[in-house]
């Protein structure tokens, strides 16, 4: 008993003997969006990335993190066809993926930065990219590119002229501008200003709302906590975490809000599950990784300190030198 088989679509293509011969086609429903099954990939004696798996649902936004030379952009490359791995599996929307595969027209790509014949405008560049891949100009989302890239009139200049920021939006536009399933981006944010930055974030979200799924490479860590619903973590090659934002997030940390901080604070580091306390105002930032707000809490209004508020508290920063190391993490 091989247990529920899986629905599966059965086509029947031409063929020269008139016989009808059926092909069993990917059943995309039911796999995930993007999919890493054991990825390896080495250059020369240099381990790229070892045993990578993770995947990325519909609707979901996947932060790639790691510190420089960790395997982020290699995995990226693999996942698109870009680079062949020599262990494992890359499959995007249930379709193992290579060089040219049709399931790539369903995905935005953003990697290896920016890349555009000099003397052809902007607009022409995307017009040949487009082009390049059998399509019929114009792409369905291409105003709301170009709205999103900000470029303005320049999209009518020549491609040279554009600083490294407007080259970085431009390519922005192209991954965005066939309206994708998928979305993989390499350090999209870089060359955006504070205005930008915040624009790109509300359009991943919007895109999300709608099911597309998102794998999004940035250092800029404070940023990704704002927009990121998972996350996987590499370091020297190797997943370090894989999961929710939340529970790789953890908790321990809290801020207490409470009408005498100055009390407050020595009665918490006298204890021995609170690792750190720091007072700004009324505010008290508590680091207790054996402890739990509702113990601290009870301690304080036990001794008569009135708390105002309390809420966990943890930065994707902490949380992500923690897996690493500071050691690993390029100053």
């Amino acid at each position: 008993n091989r247990g529920p088989a899986r629905h599966r679509r059965l086509t029947a293509p031409p063929n020269i003997t008139g016989r009808k011969v059926l092909r069993v086609e990917p059943d995309s429903s039911q796999a995930p969006a993007i999919g890493a099954d054991r990825l390896g990939k080495r250059y020369g004696r240099r381990r790229g990335v070892t045993d990578i798996s993770f995947t990325v649902e519909p609707g979901q936004i996947c932060a790639l993190l790691g510190p420089n030379g960790s395997g982020k952009t290699t995995t990226m490359r693999m996942l698109v066809g870009l680079s062949r791995p020599e262990q494992g599996i890359a499959t995007l929307l249930g379709h193992r993926v290579h060089l040219g595969t049709g399931v790539l027209r369903r995905v935005g790509v953003l990697i290896d930065g920016p890349a555009f014949v000099p003397h052809l405008s902007g607009r022409r560049n995307l017009r040949l990219m487009w082009s390049a891949a059998g399509q019929q100009w114009p792409p369905p989302a291409l105003d709301a590119a170009l709205a999103l890239a900000g470029l303005g009139d320049a999209v009518d200049r020549k491609a040279k002229s554009y600083s490294m920021g407007m080259k970085q939006r431009l390519m922005l536009a192209q991954a965005l501008m066939g309206e994708p399933d998928i979305l993989i981006l390499d350090e999209p944010a870089n060359g955006l200003d504070p205005a930008e930055v915040r624009a790109l974030r509300q359009r991943l979200a919007e895109l999300t709302r709608r099911g597309v799924a998102v794998l999004i490479s940035s250092h800029q860590l404070a940023e990704v906590q704002l927009l990121a619903t998972h996350a996987v973590v590499l370091n020297q090659g190797q997943l370090v975490a894989a999961g929710t934002l939340t529970d790789l997030l953890g908790t321990d940390s809290y801020q207490f809000e409470v009408d005498d901080p100055t009390g407050s604070a020595e009665l918490l580091r006298a204890r021995d599950d609170v690792a750190s306390v720091a007072i700004a105002g009324n505010t008290l930032t508590v680091t207790a990784p054996n402890s739990s707000t509702r113990h601290l809490t009870h301690m304080l209004v036990t001794a008569g300190i009135g708390v105002i508020s309390v809420q966990e508290k943890r930065s994707l920063e902490d949380a992500f030198l923690t897996m690493v190391g500071d050691d690993n993490v390029a100053r």
